[in-house]
C-alpha cells in the first residue's frame, strides 16, 4: 500500500519528516518498507498484515500519524448543496440478501459531463501506481484510497427500471466485467442487479453494460458494506483480485458508506458539472452492533512487561476513536472499538494497541520461563543423518511450494496415482498438490540459473500427495528429492570438473551409508523423465526405493537448460522402515595390504555394480576393498565399449601375503572378467 506524504498531510497535521514518520509508523504495527521520491512528495510503501484493513487508506494511516505526532485529525467533510427532486423519485435500492449485504447506500449525480481528469487528480493517482480513466472512475478510486471505503458509479439510464437489487444470481446467469470477461455466477456469490440482469460482482467489479462513458450523463454511486468472508470466496472462486475486493474481504468500515457517497458526489460536482439530487438512500435494515471489550491493567503488564496506568491505557484507547469507560478503582476498563477497527474482539487486541502505541521498543527481551523438556520427533535422528551427510558433500537443503503446476508435475509422478486437485487454487498456474519433489527441485534449479548461479546442488525431504477415494484429505507420503547441476567442486583451482551420473549415483550412496543400510541393488532403469542409458534404480528386497539419473534433453528443453541437470528421488519413508545395519567395532589390521589392478575395455552394458557384485560371489575373503579409478570413453574406444580400470585390495587376518598367493586370486578376477563380461584385458 502506497502512501503519499503530501496527501496525509492534507489530513493531519505532521510534525515528522518522511524518514522519522516512517520510523514511528513502523515501531507502531505499520511496517513501512520503502519511502521513494516522487517529485516534491515522498510514498510511503506500507506493509499491513491482514487484520489492519483500516490501514488501507490515507485516513486510515492519518489516524495513526495523528497519535505519534500529538496533532489532531483533519478528515476531509464533504459539504453538499443538494438541489432538483429527492433521489427517491428517480432511483430504488432493494437487500434481498441483508446477511451478505447488511448495508447499501445511494446518491444520483445529474447533468454531469465525462471527460479527463483535471491534473491533480491525475498526479495524485499515478504517484501511487494508479491509472486514470476518466473523472468519474478516478474520482471514485481516489475516495476509496482517502477513506478506505470502495465505491462504484453506474450509468443511471442504463439500469434497467432504474433500480439495484442486490441479491444472489439464479441458475445460468453470466455478466460481463469491466475488464471484457464473461464469467458464470455460481448460487453463492452476491450480486447487484438492476430490475432484469446483473450488472456487477458484488464488492469485486462491476459490470461492462452500465459502464460509465463519455455519453453518460446521470450517475448513481453506490458504497455498501459486504459480509467479507463472501467477497474472499467470490474473489477467489472468479480468480478477481482488485482493489475493491482486497478491501472488502478483510472488512471494511460499515458506518462509512453515506460519508462515502457523500464525498464522491462533492468531488462530481466540482470535477464533472451536474446537481446532486436531493437526499440519499440508505438501505440498512439490521444495524451492525458492536460487543464492548475489557481490559485491566495488570493483563497489560502481564502480557507486555510494560507498567501502563489504566488512565494512560484509556488515553492512548480514546485516541485511536474508541469509546471506553474507565473504573480507576478497579483499574479496569471497557471499550468499544470503532466501526472501522474490525480486528478487535478480545482484550488481547486491546493489549496490542496499548502496547504498540506506549512503544514496542520499552519491551524488555527475555525469554519466556520454560519447565518442561523437549524432544525430537520420531526418526529426527535419521533425519539429521542425511542432512549431515548431503551438506557435507556441499548441497544446500531446500523448501519449496506443495502447490505446483500439474502439466508439470505429471512428468515426473510415479505410477498412475490420480493427482490431488485444488478446488480453489492461489494461482490457476499452480493447481495441483505436488506428487514428486523434482517439481520444485527443477524450478528452483531454473531460478538458480537465470540469477547467474550455474553450480547447484539442491536436497529436499517433504511430503508428496495423491487423491485417495472417498477420502476428503489426500494421501500423503515422504520423499527425499536431490538435484545437481554445474561444477562439482567450484571452488578447485586444479579445474571445475562438471558433475555427472558417477556423482549423483555417489550421493545417493551417501544417504544410504548415513543410515547404515546395505543389501540394496543398483540397476539400470528406463524412466520417462530421465536420460536413456544415464539412469538407475535402487533396490532393496525387490522394491524400487530410489531412481535417479540425467534429465531427459525433451524435458531440459523446456526449462531451456544449457547444462546437464542431475535429479534423483528417494522413498524416504520405506528408508524409515529399513532396520539399519549393526555398528560392530573391528581392530585395525595388523598385516600389510597387496594391492593390485585390472584394467580392460568392457562392453557399454556391464555396470560396475555388476562386476562389484560377481567378484564379491567368487568368495575371496582376502579381498578388503574393490574401487574404480578409472573410466574412459569416447575417441580411440571400439564401438560399444569403454575403458574400465579398478583396483583390489588383498588381506588376510592370519598372516602376510606372499606374491604368489595374491597371483593366484587376482588372476580368478581376471578370468572372471573375460569368461563372464567379455572384457578384454589390457
Amino acid at each position: 500500500m502506497k502512501i503519499s506524504y503530501n496527501w496525509l498531510s492534507e489530513l493531519v497535521t505532521l510534525t515528522l519528516k518522511p524518514q522519522e514518520l516512517a520510523e514511528r509508523l513502523t515501531m507502531a504495527g505499520l511496517a513501512v518498507e520503502s519511502i521513494d521520491s516522487h517529485g516534491d512528495d515522498h510514498l510511503l510503501d506500507i506493509d499491513l498484515t491482514s487484520n489492519r484493513p483500516d490501514a488501507l487508506s490515507h485516513l486510515g494511516v492519518a489516524r495513526e500519524a495523528a497519535i505519534i505526532c500529538g496533532t489532531e485529525l483533519k478528515p476531509q467533510v464533504a459539504n453538499l448543496t443538494e438541489s432538483g427532486e429527492a433521489v427517491g423519485a428517480v432511483a430504488a435500492i432493494e437487500i434481498h440478501d441483508p446477511q451478505l449485504c447488511p448495508r447499501y447506500a445511494a446518491r444520483v449525480v445529474s447533468g454531469v459531463k465525462v471527460g479527463p481528469s483535471p491534473k491533480w487528480l491525475v498526479d495524485r493517482l499515478e504517484a501511487i501506481g494508479q491509472r486514470t480513466v476518466n473523472n468519474i472512475a478516478d474520482i471514485s478510486n481516489y475516495v476509496m484510497f482517502e477513506m478506505g471505503q470502495p465505491t462504484h458509479a453506474f450509468d443511471l439510464n442504463l439500469l434497467h427500471g432504474k433500480k439495484i437489487i442486490v441479491r444472489r444470481p439464479a441458475t445460468g446467469e453470466q455478466i460481463t466485467t469491466l475488464d471484457g470477461f464473461t464469467r458464470e455466477l455460481a448460487a453463492d456469490q452476491l450480486i447487484i442487479a438492476d430490475a432484469d440482469h446483473p450488472v456487477a460482482i458484488a464488492g469485486v467489479m462491476g459490470g461492462e453494460e452500465t459502464e460509465i462513458s463519455e455519453r453518460t450523463t446521470d450517475v448513481l454511486i453506490e458504497s455498501a458494506y459486504f459480509n467479507p468472508a463472501s467477497i474472499r470466496h467470490t474473489a477467489k472462486a472468479l480468480g478477481m483480485d482488485t482493489e475493491a475486493s482486497y478491501r472488502f474481504a478483510r472488512g471494511a468500515d460499515f458506518d462509512a458508506q453515506v460519508g462515502a457517497v457523500d464525498r464522491v458526489a462533492q468531488l462530481i460536482a466540482e470535477i464533472a458539472g451536474g446537481q446532486i439530487l436531493k437526499g440519499v438512500i440508505d438501505v440498512y435494515p439490521n444495524p451492525v452492533t458492536r460487543d464492548s471489550v475489557a481490559l485491566r491493567e495488570a493483563r497489560i503488564t502481564r502480557l507486555t512487561g510494560l507498567q501502563v496506568s489504566i488512565e494512560s491505557a484509556a488515553e492512548i484507547l480514546r485516541a485511536l476513536e474508541f469509546q471506553v469507560d474507565v473504573n480507576q478503582q478497579a483499574k479496569t476498563l471497557t471499550a468499544i472499538a470503532p466501526s472501522f477497527r474490525v480486528d478487535i474482539f478480545h482484550e488481547e487486541d486491546l493489549v496490542e494497541e496499548v502496547a504498540r502505541h506506549t512503544g514496542y521498543d520499552l519491551v524488555a527481551t527475555t525469554l519466556p520461563a520454560w519447565s518442561g523438556t523437549g524432544h525430537y520427533l520420531a526418526d529426527e535422528d535419521r533425519r539429521r543423518a542425511i542432512r549431515r551427510a548431503l551438506t557435507t558433500i556441499g548441497f544446500d537443503e531446500a523448501y519449496t511450494f506443495s502447490f505446483v503446476n500439474g502439466e508439470r508435475d505429471a512428468w515426473f509422478r510415479r505410477g498412475a496415482a490420480t493427482p490431488a486437485v485444488l478446488a480453489n487454487p492461489i494461482d490457476v498456474n499452480q493447481n495441483e498438490m505436488r506428487a514428486s519433489l523434482i517439481t520444485g527441485l527443477i524450478e528452483s534449479t531454473q531460478h538458480n540459473f537465470n540469477q547467474g548461479r550455474r553450480d547447484v546442488k539442491l536436497f529436499e525431504l517433504g511430503r508428496v500427495f495423491k487423491a485417495t477415494e472417498n477420502e476428503s484429505r489426500p494421501g500423503e507420503r515422504e520423499l527425499l528429492g536431490i538435484v545437481m547441476s554445474g561444477a562439482a567442486q567450484p571452488d578447485d583451482w586444479r579445474g571445475a570438473r562438471q558433475v555427472d551420473f558417477y556423482d549423483l549415483a555417489g550421493a545417493i550412496e551417501a544417504v544410504m551409508g548415513s543410515l547404515n543400510i546395505s543389501g540394496f541393488t543398483i540397476e539400470r532403469a528406463s524412466v520417462e523423465y530421465l536420460h536413456p542409458g544415464q539412469s538407475a534404480v535402487l533396490i532393496i528386497d525387490g522394491e524400487e526405493v530410489a531412481r535417479y539419473g540425467r534429465l531427459h534433453p525433451r524435458i531440459a528443453q523446456v526449462f531451456k537448460f544449457r547444462q546437464p541437470v542431475y535429479v534423483g528421488e528417494i522413498e524416504f519413508a520405506r528408508l524409515l522402515e529399513l532396520p539399519g545395519d549393526d555398528i560392530r567395532y573391528s581392530a585395525l589390521p595388523r598385516l600389510p595390504a597387496a594391492a593390485r589392478d585390472v584394467s580392460m575395455l568392457v562392453p557399454d552394458a556391464v555396470m560396475w555394480i555388476e562386476i562389484e557384485r560377481a567378484i564379491k560371489e567368487l568368495g575371496i575373503p582376502e579381498i578388503v576393498d574393490l574401487r574404480v579409478f578409472d573410466v574412459y570413453t569416447g575417441k580411440g574406444m571400439p564401438e560399444g565399449m569403454r575403458s574400465l580400470a579398478f583396483r583390489v585390495t588383498y588381506r588376510s587376518a592370519g598372516h602376510t601375503l606372499t606374491d604368489e598367493e595374491v597371483a593366484r586370486m587376482h588372476e580368478r578376477i581376471r578370468e572372471l572378467m573375460v569368461n563372464r563380461f567379455g572384457a578384454q584385458l589390457r
